[in-house]
C-alpha cells in the first residue's frame, strides 16, 4: 500500500481530469484529543466517493452525507452539482459537547478543516507526478482566492496556516531497503507495505530470491553494498540487514551509515551484535562513535520467537523512530533481555513489577 497522501492526491487529480467536481479537505488545527493529526487530507468527489481521512470516520460521514444527498437530489432534478466554487472555507467540528458527541470526537476534541473546492487538475497532475518521481513538494494555497503554487522543497516542514495562506509539504513514499530475502523479510516487507513504505529487497543468493512470494516489492540480486549506494537513502529511508551473514551485511551497513537514513539496523543476538561491532572496528577501521547509529539487536522487546512476531517487533521500532517517539529503555531488546537474565539468575530481583 503506497503513501496515503499520494493516493488521495492521485484520486483527486483523476476526478478533476475527468471533469468531476471535488474538494480537498485538510486538517489545519486541532484542540484537545483528535483522531487524526494536523496535515491529514481527504478528497471528496461530487458523487460521494472519498479517499483519505480527517477523522475516525465521523466527520467523513457528515461531509459525505451532505454532498452525496445533495448530488443525488441534483441528479433527479436535473440541477448542477452542489460542491461550491470560490475561495477555500474553514470549518470547525466538535466546538460544543453536543457536537463532540455527535461527531464522535473524543474528550471534547475539536478540529478545523480547510476545504478547497475544485482544485486545478493540471496543478494536481504536476504535484502527483513530482511525488511519484521522489521529489519533496511544498504546496501553498492562498485563502483569499484558492490560488495554488507548487515548488520543490529541500526538507519536510510542519503544516503552517495563517490568515492569508496554507503551506503544506508533501513527500514521496517512505522507503525500506531489506538485505536478505528469507521468511522474516517477507513478513517485515508485508507490514512495511501496509504502512506506506516502498520496499526493496536485496539478496544475491538465488535460493532465497527464488522462493520470494510478496507482491509489489522490488527485488534485486546485486551485492548489498552496491545496492545501498544506488538506493541513495535519505531521511525518509531505512536500511535493515536480515541475513546474519557478515559478507552480505557488514559493508552494506557501513554504506548505509554514511547516508541520512533515519534507521539503520541489523538482526542478531546481543552476542552477534557485539561481534559485528568488533569486526567493523578491528577489520574495517571504524570507531565506536561512527557505529552509534547502528541499531542492534533491532526491534522492541515483546518476547517474540517466530518470524512473524519478530517482524512486528522490528516494524514497531521503525515506526517509533520514524515518528520521533522515544522508546523506554526497558523496551530495548538488549536491555530487556539483560534484565530478564538477571531475574532468572536471581529470583529475588524485581523486574517490571513481578518478582
Amino acid at each position: 500500500m503506497e503513501n496515503i497522501d499520494v493516493m488521495v492526491l492521485r484520486s483527486l487529480r483523476n476526478w478533476r481530469l475527468a471533469g468531476q467536481r471535488a474538494l480537498l479537505a485538510t486538517v489545519v488545527r486541532t484542540w484537545g484529543s483528535s483522531p487524526r493529526p494536523i496535515g491529514s487530507i481527504m478528497a471528496l468527489c461530487e458523487t460521494g466517493a472519498v479517499v483519505g481521512s480527517v477523522s475516525g470516520g465521523c466527520i467523513e460521514d457528515d461531509l459525505i452525507y451532505r454532498f452525496t444527498q445533495a448530488y443525488a437530489s441534483a441528479q433527479v432534478s436535473g440541477e448542477s452539482a452542489v460542491i461550491p466554487s470560490g475561495a477555500p472555507q474553514r470549518v470547525k467540528y466538535g466546538i460544543t459537547a453536543d457536537e463532540a458527541h455527535r461527531f464522535g470526537l473524543p474528550c471534547g476534541g475539536t478540529l478545523e478543516l480547510l476545504l478547497e473546492f475544485d482544485p486545478d487538475a493540471a496543478q494536481l497532475d504536476q504535484l502527483v507526478t513530482s511525488l511519484e518521481q521522489g521529489q519533496l513538494m511544498q504546496r501553498t494555497t492562498q485563502l483569499a482566492d484558492g490560488r495554488v503554487t507548487l515548488q520543490v522543497s529541500d526538507a519536510p516542514t510542519e503544516l503552517n496556516i495563517d490568515d492569508d495562506r496554507l503551506v503544506n509539504t508533501f513527500g514521496p513514499e517512505y522507503r525500506m531497503l531489506l538485505i536478505g530475502a528469507g521468511q522474516l523479510t517477507e513478513y517485515l516487507a508485508t507490514m512495511a507495505l501496509f504502512n506506506g513504505f516502498a520496499v526493496t529487497v536485496c539478496d544475491p543468493r538465488e535460493e532465497y530470491r527464488g522462493a520470494w512470494s510478496v507482491a509489489n516489492v522490488t527485488i534485486t540480486s546485486e551485492m548489498p553494498d552496491d545496492v545501498v549506494q544506488s538506493f541513495k537513502a535519505d531521511r525518509r529511508s531505512c536500511v535493515i540487514a536480515l541475513t546474519h551473514d557478515p559478507k552480505l551485511d557488514d559493508l552494506a551497513l557501513l554504506e548505509a551509515l554514511e547516508t541520512d537514513a533515519f534507521y539503520v539496523g541489523a538482526i542478531g543476538s546481543r552476542r552477534n551484535n557485539e561481534a559485528r561491532h568488533v569486526r567493523m572496528i578491528e577489520h574495517l577501521g571504524k570507531t565506536q562513535e561512527e557505529l552509534e547509529r547502528l541499531r542492534g539487536p533491532i526491534g522492541i522487546y515483546i518476547g517474540s520467537k517466530t518470524p512473524a512476531e519478530i517482524a512486528v517487533s522490528i516494524m514497531a521500532e521503525v515506526l517509533a523512530v520514524k515518528n520521533g517517539v522515544p522508546l523506554p529503555r526497558d523496551m530495548d531488546v538488549a536491555h530487556a533481555k539483560n534484565s530478564q537474565d538477571i531475574a532468572h539468575n536471581d529470583p529475588g530481583v524485581l523486574v517490571c513489577g513481578i518478582r
